[in-house]
C-alpha cells in the first residue's frame, strides 16, 4: 500500500509501505479521507512523534471502509466508519483498535465523518472529563475559536447553556463563531483580551495557546476555576501569581489526547458516538469543512493551517 511518509528530511513522500498487521482486536480500514491537525503539522516538523505502536507518519483520525473486523466484531467488511488514530492516518489503510472506531450514519459523508474524532474527542474529553461538564452557570473561554476544536468547542459549551468567549484572528473569524454561538469574539490582533475577561471572569479555559499572557489570565478566573492547558502554540513559558492559584483554589490541568491508552480512548469515542453523533444527525452540531485536497496536496492542506487561514476543518481526500 502507499502512505505519505516524512523522509530522512522530513519532507512528505507518497511512498509504498508495508500493510499493516492486523491484530486480534484490530479493525483493518480502507482510508477514504483523513483529516488535517496542527499536531500533523509538529510532527512534519520533528516535534511529535507518534507513539511507538503506530505508524510514523501523520494522521490522527480517519474515515473509509472496513476491509476486515475481528470475530463476533460488530462491525463487517463494508460498513462505513470513522476512527480515532494515534498516527498514520495518511495512508490507503489503517489497522485500530475496534474501540477506537465508530459506524458513519447514512447522512454523512467521508469527508465530514474524518473531521470528526479527533477534534470532538479533544472536546469531549476536557469539557466533560476533565472540567466536569459546563452549565448555564458558566463563563468558558477558548483561545483560537476558528479553529476544529474552537468551533466544537463553542458548539458543545453552547450546547451546555454556558457563555462562550473566545479569541480569533480577523473579523470574518469573529463573524462566523458568533453566527455559531459565540457570546463574545475577541479579535486578538486588536483588542486586549485581559480586559474582556476582567469583566467576564471565566470558570472553565480550553487554552491552546500558553504564552506569555496566559499568567495574567489565568488571575481572571472565578473562585474553583478550571483552566485546561492542551497546548502552548503561543509559548511554553509565563509567570503565574501562584497564591492567586491556591487562594481561589483553581485547577490548572494539562491535558493531551494522543498519548492516552487505546482503552480511554474507547470511552471517549463511545461517548462520541452515543451523545454526539445523534446530535450531527439532526444538525445540531456541525463540522465546518473549510477545505478538502486530494492526498497528493499535503503541503498546500498544511500550509492553510499554518496561514491560521482555516475555519475549521481542512481535510485530505484519498479516494
Amino acid at each position: 500500500m502507499k502512505a505519505m511518509i516524512l523522509d530522512d528530511k522530513l519532507d512528505f513522500a507518497w511512498s509504498d509501505v508495508p500493510a499493516p498487521v492486523q491484530k486480534d482486536d484490530e479493525v483493518l480500514i480502507e482510508v477514504h479521507a483523513a483529516a488535517v491537525n496542527r499536531a500533523d503539522l509538529m510532527q512534519k516538523d520533528g516535534k511529535y512523534a507518534s507513539p511507538p505502536e503506530w505508524p510514523q507518519w501523520c494522521g490522527l483520525e480517519v474515515s473509509g471502509v472496513v476491509l476486515d473486523a475481528p470475530q463476533g466484531s460488530q462491525f463487517k467488511k463494508g460498513d462505513r466508519v470513522c476512527a480515532l488514530v494515534g498516527g498514520g492516518g495518511y495512508s490507503e489503510q489503517i489497522a485500530v483498535p475496534e474501540g477506537m472506531v465508530i459506524p458513519i450514519p447514512d447522512e454523512m459523508s467521508f469527508v465530514e465523518a474524518a473531521s470528526i474524532p479527533e477534534v470532538w474527542c479533544t472536546v469531549y474529553l476536557n469539557l466533560m472529563f476533565e472540567a466536569g461538564g459546563l452549565t448555564k452557570d458558566d463563563i468558558f473561554y477558548v483561545q483560537a475559536g476558528a479553529s476544529g476544536v474552537g468551533l466544537a468547542a463553542i458548539q458543545l459549551a453552547k450546547l451546555y447553556g454556558a457563555k462562550v468567549i473566545t479569541t480569533v484572528g480577523s473579523e470574518d473569524k469573529a463573524d462566523f463563531v458568533k453566527k455559531l454561538g459565540a457570546d463574545i469574539a475577541v479579535n486578538y490582533k486588536k483588542e486586549d483580551i485581559l480586559s474582556v475577561l476582567e469583566a467576564n471572569p471565566p470558570s472553565v479555559a480550553l487554552d491552546c495557546i500558553g504564552g506569555a499572557n496566559m499568567g495574567k489570565c489565568i488571575q481572571q478566573m472565578v473562585f474553583k476555576g478550571r483552566w485546561i492547558m492542551i497546548a502552548s502554540m503561543g509559548g511554553a513559558e509565563t509567570q503565574i501569581n501562584l497564591e492567586n492559584i491556591w487562594r481561589k483554589r483553581i485547577k490548572l490541568i494539562g491535558s493531551t489526547l494522543r498519548s492516552r491508552t487505546s482503552e480511554e480512548k474507547s470511552r471517549i469515542m463511545k461517548a462520541l458516538h452515543d451523545e454526539l453523533i445523534p446530535l450531527f444527525i439532526s444538525k445540531k452540531l456541525v463540522s465546518n469543512i473549510h477545505a478538502v485536497y486530494p492526498i497528493q496536496q499535503v503541503e498546500e492542506a498544511h500550509a492553510v493551517l499554518r496561514r491560521s487561514e482555516n475555519i475549521g476543518k481542512v481535510v485530505l481526500t484519498l479516494r
